[in-house]
């Protein structure tokens, strides 16, 4: 089955980087989406950023234009995100998300923290 494996988080000051991985496993769609998702206490799951596989067209939320990054690794299944000038509203945790389109399916990752403060 479909393993989505996310790795990277932690914790880093205001105006640091970081960078998040996501090892994926156990499927063979020739067209998928997969993307970045956050989620804050007390909000809602948000998109972060997502890439069309294949293709490589990738989307930003406004909040994080210009400092995040998605990228991918082919050979590897893998998806990174790489986040600069990281602020305190990043503060979440990330999910790794792969969705298959026919039919569409969405499988998620377990998630790792980041961490914005001084």
């Amino acid at each position: 089955q479909v393993q989505l494996v996310e790795s990277g988080g932690g914790l880093v000051q205001p105006g640091g980087s970081l960078s998040l991985s996501c090892a994926a496993s156990g499927f063979a769609f020739s067209n998928y989406v997969m993307s970045w998702y956050r989620q804050a206490p007390g909000k809602e799951r948000e998109m972060v950023a997502d890439m069309f596989i294949p293709g490589g067209v990738t989307n930003y939320a406004d909040s994080v234009k210009g400092r995040f990054t998605i990228s991918r690794d082919n050979g590897m299944n893998t998806l990174y995100l790489q986040m600069n000038s990281l602020k305190p509203t990043d503060t979440a945790v990330y999910y790794c998300k792969l969705r298959s389109m026919r039919p569409v399916v969405d499988y998620w990752g377990q998630g790792t923290q980041v961490t914005v403060s001084s």
